[in-house]
């Protein structure tokens, strides 16, 4: 995970689970195979639900909570709402099963709204000439963007689509559609902005430094599930966590190798042999049968070479460099009171002199604000008090990590004040934000299928090693990339468990 606020708090209160019988010696209390788990977001304890009966079963938590990407404390840090609720959605009936989402979230009306995968938020939307835009001029725009995007899925599969990427492909058909838009300059040069503002916010859904890297004949695979998206319960992690035996969880234990092809022996214990041994960076070794790895995309890709020994087949390792993984960060800004009407809780951004036909600016120092997608309204005020949330994707998201608190503070107060209208506008009186690009052992938010990938390599990645499936030693688990693909490392756990309902390990779609 990365910076998360009240962390000593939830170490504390896990402390019980990742306290006695550190070695391994702790996992003989029960028979069956021996099974590590390499971290402790929710696809590792998902599989820890589904194998808690299995064997014996241990998690190792490189940071000092469980969660991952789930990251709550005096707000959330990591995934902000569960998109598509409804039945078909693992992670609802999960939250909806523990009693945690909020007031009318489950209803069976809200679950069958088709929203697109998009929270459906009453919003306003501001100019950086210091206006409200139109909604009318506004809507039109989106409506043209979202129709581009849904065209996008008669190339599903295609052997030639007619662009490489998905921004591309778009960004061609505005060039052909803007030659035939009636009207003035002006009510052109504001359709362009908009559109523009529209890649910014596919790239915050994508998880991508630009939608131009972002596989186009792939793009239309990904299925959007029913639902009015709700807010994503932050205790989910703890509450999974609590159904687990004492013990089951090792917290601030970071894994430096998982040796997965040798015949290992505990002292003493010769008649055994184990052909994995995962090693910490404390010097603390385990021996299993089985490791399901659940590390980030992000972390692989840096890490993958000596994180496993011997080195992973030549087509896992293409794999990894070949997906895309990319940041998104949160800035949560304070005030004292609200300047935004009550009935919005959205604040869109446009920035009217952009166009998706221009080259963006690359001068990150300048212009790195201007990738801010707007401001979701925290709710309620009455728990949270007068909080907007801002969503930034890509390079700029990973430059503003550098910065100091006071240099984006005062950036985004002046970016209000250009944006209201109004010089006179209240400072925030307190920020938080996140830094996943910064997060040692995450290195970014999610993942997507780049351009020179494609879902395959989501399978290649989620098979079990060795690759002949005989006997399974490693499972990939990785967020997005074996959790909800073809199953091939949901059959491997399948393999190693009893038959325990598993509500995680299909497609979980939270942001």
């Amino acid at each position: 995970g990365g910076s998360c606020p009240r962390a000593g708090a939830r170490a504390a209160s896990a402390a019980p689970r990742g306290g006695p019988g550190r070695g391994p010696g702790a996992m003989e209390a029960s028979g069956g195979p021996r099974v590590l788990v390499v971290g402790a977001g929710l696809a590792a304890l998902g599989a820890a639900q589904r194998l808690r009966a299995a064997g014996r079963l241990r998690l190792l938590e490189a940071g000092a909570r469980v969660g991952g990407r789930v990251c709550s404390g005096l707000a959330e840090m990591g995934a902000h709402w569960i998109h598509g609720p409804s039945e078909g959605n693992a992670v609802f009936r999960l939250a909806s099963r523990y009693g945690l989402l909020g007031p009318g979230a489950a209803d069976e009306e809200k679950q069958r709204v088709e929203a697109g995968g998009h929270p459906l938020l009453p919003s306003v939307t501001y100019g950086s000439s210091g206006r409200v835009l139109s909604p009318e001029a506004v809507s039109g725009a989106r409506a043209l963007f979202s129709d581009l995007l849904e065209s996008t899925r008669l190339f599903v599969g295609a052997e030639a689509p007619p662009a490489p990427s998905v921004g591309q492909y778009v960004r061609a058909e505005i060039a052909r559609l803007a030659a035939t838009w009636p009207g003035d300059e002006e009510s052109r040069r504001l359709r362009l902005a908009v559109l523009s503002a529209c890649l910014k916010l596919e790239c915050c859904i994508s998880g991508t430094h630009s939608m131009d890297l972002v596989a186009l004949a792939p793009f239309g695979e990904y299925t959007a599930l029913p639902g009015l998206d709700c807010t994503f319960p932050g205790s989910l992690p703890d509450r999974m966590l609590a159904g687990l035996p004492e013990g089951t969880v090792l917290l601030n234990k970071a894994v430096r190798t998982v040796r997965w092809q040798g015949a290992f022996r505990e002292d003493g214990r010769a008649q055994r042999e184990f052909p994995v041994r995962v090693e910490c960076e404390d010097g603390d070794s385990f021996l299993a049968d089985h490791v399901i790895v659940t590390v980030p995309l992000g972390f692989l890709k840096e890490r993958h070479q000596d994180f496993f020994q011997p080195p992973l087949p030549e087509r896992k390792a293409e794999a990894i460099r070949c997906l895309g993984f990319g940041t998104n960060n949160k800035i949560f800004l304070e005030f004292e009171q609200p300047f935004w009407d009550p009935d919005y809780q959205l604040l869109e951004v446009v920035w009217e002199d952009e166009s998706p036909l221009e080259e963006p600016s690359t001068d990150l120092e300048a212009n790195w604000f201007k990738k801010l997608i707007g401001f979701v309204v925290i709710q309620p005020p009455e728990q949270y008090g007068h909080v907007l949330c801002g969503f930034i994707a890509g390079k700029e998201a990973e430059y503003m990590e550098t910065l100091s608190d006071a240099e984006v503070l005062s950036t985004l107060t002046r970016v209000l004040r250009t944006l209201t209208g109004n010089p006179q506008l209240p400072a925030p009186k307190n920020m938080l934000r996140t830094r996943w690009h910064s997060a040692p052992y995450t290195r970014g938010s999610y993942s997507y299928v780049a351009v020179g990938s494609s879902g395959e390599d989501i399978d290649v990645l989620a098979q079990p090693l060795p690759e002949d499936g005989a006997d399974p030693r490693v499972s990939a688990l990785s967020e997005r990339l074996a959790v909800g693909s073809s199953g091939c490392g949901v059959e491997a756990i399948r393999a190693l468990s009893t038959p325990i309902p598993s509500p995680l390990l299909q497609r979980a779609g939270h942001t």
